[in-house]
């Protein structure tokens, strides 16, 4: 995701900056060790479900005060540095945005995301 190109596309809606004073984004990345014990990750495998995702962001969409909710979430075999999840959430005010975008990074990976990481090259 072009994060820049999205928030763009946003500010062109006409109805934008009635609705809009705060944006909050999320870029999830595969990191280089396991959560866990801080084992070297050489590679990850994700499995994203897209409808699953597109209902709950728009679930997080019809909470009061948020305007629109984008995301784009990879699947495949991916390698540290790579960006998995992006989130952007667009709402009136930080009372209601910050609490918007937890609540969907959450149920995204308790929902709708599947990690496998692989500590030895060639492994996948």
């Amino acid at each position: 995701m072009d994060i820049s190109k999205t928030i763009a596309e946003m500010k062109n809606d006409p109805h934008f900056a009635e609705n809009v004073g705060m944006i909050l984004v999320h870029n999830g990345i595969v990191r280089g060790w396991s959560r866990g014990d801080r084992t070297a990750v050489c590679k990850m495998k994700v499995s994203s479900d897209l409808g699953k995702i597109e209902q709950i962001r728009q679930d997080i969409e019809a909470m009061d005060g948020i305007y629109k909710v984008a995301f784009e979430a990879r699947s495949g075999v991916m390698v540290p540095g790579d960006d998995v999840l992006f989130l952007v959430v667009a709402g009136d005010i930080r009372e209601n945005v910050k609490p918007a975008l937890a609540l969907m990074l959450d149920r995204v990976k308790a929902e709708a995301v599947t990690k496998e990481e692989y500590f030895e090259e060639g492994s996948v």
